[in-house]
């Protein structure tokens, strides 16, 4: 059962006009409306349709290939947002960080891949001290190790095998750290992870993950109980499904994260259901006014880097044609026409498609979900 943090939406909650604090819940069923005063702009707003065709999709698609599936959370850290990825058969939730796993585990999250070393003495003496929650993370070097070890208690780890960032590099270079790892005494082996996100192409990605079984099979007798293979971004799971097959007795974890809003920009032509059967629908929106168009082809609309991302791509302009975003600073996105270009004067609200849902998210701390009508049907709440 997924807990939800109290949060009051009121003067200080950025998209929201509430002068007199109310509740979560009370906004919730107040039957709001995008233009009805209740909330303010730039606003960002998730498409109630997709976000449900999208965990059903995906919980489907892993379910249908015998994978397990452990949605990466930092995309959205958002308890409701788990609280469907879960309901709709996630076996557990990924996290990055030690405060995302610590946020995790207070919504009611008992299953949890932190996918990424962890050398904090602090967080790793809590995860030691955790006795009703399952939880992986990974190690890469022996000093790695020897700080698990030294948590005061039996922790459970993942080896983690590299591409281009954290991870070993060889064969030779992992049987070495799970010789280390078993010396311990308390700190377990469980399997090995991967991220081939960092791939250029698919067959790319196939080779790396197919190498990473072949690693984990070497693997198996430092291993405690049946294997844990691991592996997944948004751009390549299909090869994780076809060359990170389970072990015989084991299983594989699936963890993409961006697929649960998709969006309209790099996960448009990097997305695995542009050669294999299923869709995602982009779920994300920016809501802002034209602000001023002080030249003839240029519009400055009120939405800049503190409200939409700009690192994998800038926003696209969804309901007037020929304008492009060129540039964006802290509270402003530069527009420009080209010569059949819709009309815009000051006060238009625009509908901005997004790149990239991990840097959207971080920015919002509650977010309105429509309906088709643009009527609030639920709110989601964001705990970075």
């Amino acid at each position: 059962m997924i807990h939800v943090p109290t949060r009051v939406i009121g003067p200080t909650t950025k998209g929201f006009w509430q002068p007199t604090p109310v509740s979560v819940d009370e906004f919730r069923a107040a039957g709001h409306t995008l233009t009805d005063g209740s909330l303010t702009f730039p606003l960002l707003t998730l498409d109630a349709e997709a976000l449900a065709h999208n965990i059903t999709e995906m919980a489907d698609w892993t379910r249908d290939r015998g994978l397990a599936f452990a949605p990466h959370g930092k995309t959205t850290m958002s308890a409701e947002i788990f609280a469907a990825q879960l309901d709709a058969g996630a076996w557990g939730m990924t996290v990055a960080t030690g405060n995302q796993l610590l946020a995790a585990y207070s919504f009611g999250v008992r299953r949890i891949l932190v996918a990424n070393e962890i050398v904090d003495p602090t967080v790793l003496r809590w995860i030691a001290a955790c006795e009703d929650a399952e939880i992986l993370f990974y190690v890469d070097s022996v000093e790695g190790v020897e700080r698990a070890a030294a948590a005061g208690g039996p922790v459970s780890v993942l080896l983690e095998v590299g591409y281009d960032r954290t991870g070993v590099r060889s064969r030779g270079e992992a049987i070495t750290l799970a010789k280390a790892i078993a010396a311990t005494g308390t700190v377990h082996l469980k399997g090995v992870s991967a991220y081939e996100g960092g791939c250029a192409t698919i067959n790319e990605a196939r080779a790396f993950l197919a190498e990473v079984r072949l690693i984990a099979a070497e693997l198996q007798p430092y291993i405690d109980g049946d294997v844990v293979l691991s592996a997944g971004g948004s751009a390549f799971f299909d090869a994780v499904s076809d060359e990170l097959r389970p072990l015989p007795g084991g299983r594989t974890i699936l963890r993409s994260g961006s697929y649960v809003t998709h969006d309209h920009g790099t996960y448009v032509s990097s997305t695995p259901f542009t050669r294999i059967a299923g869709s995602l629908h982009p779920a994300l929106r920016v809501w802002a006014h034209v602000l001023s168009t002080p030249e003839p082809g240029m519009a400055l609309v009120g939405a800049g880097k503190r409200d939409v991302p700009y690192d994998a791509g800038l926003p696209v302009v969804l309901n007037k044609a020929g304008w492009t975003v060129t540039r964006t600073n802290d509270q402003h996105a530069f527009l420009d026409a080209d010569d059949e270009a819709d009309a815009l004067a000051p006060g238009d609200l625009l509908e901005l498609g997004i790149s990239h849902p991990c840097t959207a998210f971080d920015k919002w701390r509650v977010i309105p979900i429509l309906d088709a009508d643009k009527r609030v049907v639920d709110v989601a709440t964001t705990w970075f």
